[in-house]
C-alpha cells in the first residue's frame, strides 16, 4: 500500500511517500514560500524520488489541524481533491495526536502540546486504551498556564507525559513547577510530522478507517482573524 502524506498546518511542514508502512521519501519544508506555491513541487519531487506517481498512491493522509487556517486549508483542499480525481480513501490526523503517539514514556495520560504562537500552545490530553489514543474532552488553544492546569484537574493526580515539538513554550513556564516537582518531564519529540501521520493512516487504512472528500473535515482549533473579530475569542473546552 502506498500512501502519500502532506503536513502543511505550519511552517515547519512536510511530505512523505510511504510503502506498507515504510517511509521511502521525505521533504522537509525549510523556507519562507507559501505552501500554495511549494506543495505541489514538493509532492511531485517526493514521488519522483520514491519512484512513484500520484495515480499510485492508495491513500491520501492528511494532517487536519490544529495550526494556521490557511496551512489547514490548503492541506485537505489539496487531498480532497486528489481523492475525488483519483477516487482514492482519505485518512485525515490529528498533528497532537501524532505528537502524542511519539511518547516513549509509558503512563496511562499523554499530554500533546505545540507553540500556536500569540503566546498560546495548541494541547489536547489522551488516555492510554487497549485500541490506542482515546482523546479526553477536546483539542483546544489556550495559554500553557491554562492549559496545564487543565491537565492537572483531568488527570486528577495520575501521572502524565507530557511530549511535544516546542517543549519551552510549557517548560518555561511558572505553572509548569508544580509538575515539575511531581516529576513529570517534557519529552521533545521531532517537528516532521508527515512520516508518522503516513504511518498511522497506514494502520488506520488496514482497518477500514478512511473517509472520502466530503466527510473529512479541518480541526483549526482557533479560528481564523476574521472569525475572531466578528465572534470574539473562543472558549478554552472543557472549562
Amino acid at each position: 500500500m502506498i500512501v502519500l502524506a502532506i503536513d502543511t498546518c505550519e511552517v515547519r511542514g512536510s511530505v512523505a511517500v510511504l510503502h506498507n508502512g515504510g517511509v521511502l521519501q521525505v521533504v522537509t519544508h525549510t523556507s519562507a514560500e507559501e505552501y500554495s506555491s511549494w506543495l505541489l513541487p514538493a509532492v511531485d519531487l517526493a514521488l519522483e524520488a520514491a519512484k512513484s506517481t500520484l495515480g499510485e498512491g492508495d491513500v491520501f493522509a492528511v494532517a487536519s489541524g490544529p495550526g494556521s487556517f490557511t496551512g489547514v486549508r490548503i492541506g485537505l483542499t489539496t487531498v480532497k481533491a486528489w481523492s475525488e480525481v483519483f477516487n482514492k480513501p482519505i485518512v485525515a490526523v490529528s498533528r497532537l495526536e501524532a505528537v502524542a503517539a511519539q511518547s516513549n514514556r509509558d503512563t496511562p495520560y499523554l499530554a500533546s502540546f505545540i507553540d500556536a504562537q500569540r503566546g498560546q500552545v495548541f494541547g489536547a490530553l489522551y488516555k492510554r486504551t487497549a485500541n490506542g489514543l482515546s482523546l479526553i474532552d477536546q483539542e483546544m488553544v489556550a495559554s500553557p498556564g491554562v492549559f496545564i492546569d487543565w491537565v492537572d484537574g483531568r488527570a486528577a493526580g495520575v501521572e502524565v507525559a507530557w511530549v511535544s515539538t516546542d517543549p519551552d513554550s510549557i517548560a518555561n513556564q511558572p505553572a509548569w513547577q508544580g509538575s515539575a516537582a511531581r516529576g513529570e518531564k517534557i519529552e521533545c519529540v521531532p517537528c516532521v510530522l508527515a512520516p508518522l501521520i503516513g504511518k498511522m493512516a497506514f494502520q488506520r487504512a488496514l482497518k477500514g478507517n478512511v473517509q472520502d472528500a466530503l466527510s473529512v473535515d479541518a480541526n483549526y482549533v482557533r479560528r481564523s482573524y476574521v472569525e475572531v473579530f466578528q465572534r470574539g475569542p473562543a472558549n478554552v473546552p472543557g472549562k
